[in-house]
């Protein structure tokens, strides 16, 4: 755990000096949603009725934007070459990246949505369990984009390689979040959804480090 969190440090540095991603990312979640209410006009009704889908299909838009980013500094200097070939775990070393990569993209997403829920004239009811569901839903963007980063370094065009293969495994992740944040808003239980997001996150928490790790070393042999 000590290693862990020392890894994790690290890579919260290592974003701060670089913090136009973060940037970059929450800026871009929050334009893109302002501009809904012009596209599809002010009616309340209409609003509170995407508002739900909105905010997650932007999320994981926004989510993806610094993906690309996540190893390709490391492989580029040629660091990565020596933290695969150190001591420590490299499954580890992913675990690490990823939850820096989450602090530092996917907090920033939760901690807008509800502001940007009163935009789009969201039902009060909804605001706990859009910040519950996000909480559990992002770590997971966050895991599944660690393994096609990892796919894709060195890559012509890997960006867009990168969202052809990460975005049918999101699908599952929006589809259970909207349906949480629309059933709070309905009146309806939400324990099924919730607890099917903290499964994908269990899973994706216990494979995806391993199956980037795995990546990683193919990507530097």
């Amino acid at each position: 755990m000590g290693l862990l969190l020392d890894l994790i440090r690290r890579e919260l540095r290592l974003a701060l000096r670089q913090g136009s991603d973060s940037l970059m990312v929450v800026t871009f979640f929050v334009l893109t949603v302002i501009l809904f209410p012009f596209g599809v006009g002010p009616e309340p009704g209409v609003l509170e009725r995407i508002s739900a889908g909105v905010l997650w299909v932007m999320a994981l838009l926004a989510s993806m934007l610094s993906l690309d980013r996540l190893f390709q500094t490391d492989y580029e200097d040629g660091s990565l070459d020596l933290l695969v070939a150190s001591p420590v775990p490299l499954f580890l070393l992913v675990l690490g990246k990823v939850t820096a990569h989450w602090l530092t993209t996917g907090l920033p997403l939760i901690v807008a949505a509800p502001l940007l829920a009163v935009l789009l004239q969201m039902s009060p009811d909804g605001f706990l369990i859009l910040i519950a569901a996000m909480a559990l839903g992002t770590p997971v963007l966050s895991l599944i984009g660690s393994v096609g980063a990892a796919l894709v370094l060195g890559a012509r065009r890997g960006g867009v390689l990168l969202s052809l293969l990460v975005l049918p495994l999101y699908v599952p992740v929006l589809i259970f979040g909207v349906s949480a944040v629309d059933a709070a808003v309905q009146g309806f239980e939400t324990g099924a959804q919730i607890k099917i997001l903290g499964a994908f996150l269990l899973a994706a928490g216990a494979l995806c480090p391993l199956a980037t790790a795995a990546a990683l070393r193919q990507a530097t042999e």
